[in-house]
């Protein structure tokens, strides 16, 4: 099978035996370097991507993508508000909500807390609570028994599970004979909820009728949460639907709320990315070291190509080749162990937890308590492109210093 001669001399360099064993240490190097670079950015790209994923699909699916108010602080008529919206495309759903800030008590312990009043029956609609559900139900917060669900982590640090009594305490204060008193009622908890984040210690949910006599609303509801087809467009849907409402009412949206985090998650991946190319770089910088002592070890063979009629872009192919075989190699050899070790990387993390008894994330610290991962074959395209460019342009150099390369002065002492 005909190769041209440039491919078939610098294959027969990479594989041939070196009578300078240190050339062939640098030349391993430079794979093993741009191996581990590869396989690193990749598993670092992926993990990354898992925690974008977990912010969407767990942050942001507890929640509200958006949220829309009666400017004077109570929407009455949410029903017809609830058609109104949701008739705009891009709104999935919507769900009447009553919101407030507080704190539990039980057994000695206090905590703060995010409370929310829902409708059982269409929280569901807008947000994952009833998937992650770990005791009892939604369905439990019926209307009048004034029950509540917690979060798993905030259940635990107030000592409480299903059963049991927690008072919920309001900052607003009530004024009787007796005294200034802050508001206060007793709930039993009828169900936990985990979804694996912070959340988990700092949420609460109650009927949203008992809230709205808890916390004293006279005929109507907070306002409405809104599900978008996608979070991205919640701004722009959430002022269009505040547009075609009568009145005037006041919207937000997850980006003011969880913004900055998934901003950070972006930008760290950026960085990350950057600084993880530059492993790569440095291997790119051996193969320059490399296949320029191998050019030093060549001289005799460059000279009699040369004399034999090799052009100057012959010897320069030549040496081309044979950098970046060292390339295309690493990076091979790099993507498959990236990949590999990204798809298995929550297992692995988690028998090492499980192994040494510690805990790499903690959801008192982090957003989520595991490592997540989502391999991105685009993230793997880019990689392998940069780690392959990289590779080649290392090649330049050296090579064009083969090809300058004058047969005279590299016989003269041979």
């Amino acid at each position: 099978m005909f190769r041209p001669l440039p491919f078939f001399i610098g294959l027969r360099y990479t594989r041939a035996k070196r009578r300078n064993h240190f050339i062939s240490f640098i030349s391993g190097m430079s794979m093993a370097g741009l191996v581990l670079g590869v396989m690193v950015l990749i598993v670092v790209l992926s993990v990354m991507n898992g925690f974008d994923r977990e912010l969407r699909q767990r942050i942001l699916g507890m929640v509200p993508h958006a949220t829309i108010s009666a400017a004077d602080g109570e929407l009455t008529d949410w029903q017809d508000v609830k058609k109104t919206v949701e008739a705009i495309p891009g709104i999935e759903a919507s769900a009447p909500y009553i919101e407030g800030q507080g704190m539990l008590t039980a057994r000695g312990e206090v905590k703060g807390t995010m409370l929310y009043g829902i409708n059982p029956k269409l929280e569901g609609t807008v947000s994952i609570l009833p998937d992650h559900m770990v005791a009892g139900s939604l369905e439990d917060l019926q209307q009048g028994k004034f029950r509540i669900v917690l979060g798993e982590l905030l259940a635990r640090s107030l000592g409480v599970s299903v059963g049991d009594m927690v008072t919920v305490v309001l900052p607003d204060a009530s004024v009787n004979p007796a005294g200034v008193f802050p508001r206060m009622k007793r709930f039993r908890v009828s169900g936990l909820f985990a979804v694996g984040a912070d959340l988990d210690a700092s949420l609460a949910y109650i009927n949203i009728d008992d809230a709205a006599r808890f916390m004293r609303y006279q005929s109507g509801v907070e306002g409405l949460r809104l599900k978008m087809t996608d979070l991205f467009q919640a701004p722009r849907l959430a002022w269009d639907a505040a547009m075609q409402l009568p009145g005037r009412y006041y919207v937000s949206d997850w980006t003011r709320t969880q913004g900055r985090l998934f901003q950070a998650i972006q930008m760290e991946k950026t960085m990350v990315g950057l600084l993880l190319t530059l492993i790569i770089a440095v291997a790119a910088f051996n193969i320059v070291a490399t296949l320029v002592m191998v050019v030093t070890d060549k001289q005799a063979d460059i000279a009699i190509l040369r004399t034999f009629g090799a052009k100057p872009r012959t010897i320069m192919a030549i040496f081309m080749v044979q950098g970046s075989v060292i390339g295309v190699v690493g990076t091979l050899m790099g993507t498959v162990l990236g990949v590999i070790a990204a798809l298995n990387v929550a297992t692995v993390v988690g028998f090492i937890e499980k192994l040494f008894g510690i805990h790499f994330l903690s959801a008192d610290v982090y957003f989520i308590s595991y490592l997540p991962s989502e391999l991105l074959w685009s993230d793997v395209i880019t990689v392998c492109v940069a780690s392959l460019g990289l590779s080649f342009l290392a090649t330049l150099y050296p090579s064009w210093r083969a090809a300058k390369t004058q047969p005279a002065e590299a016989l003269r002492y041979e």
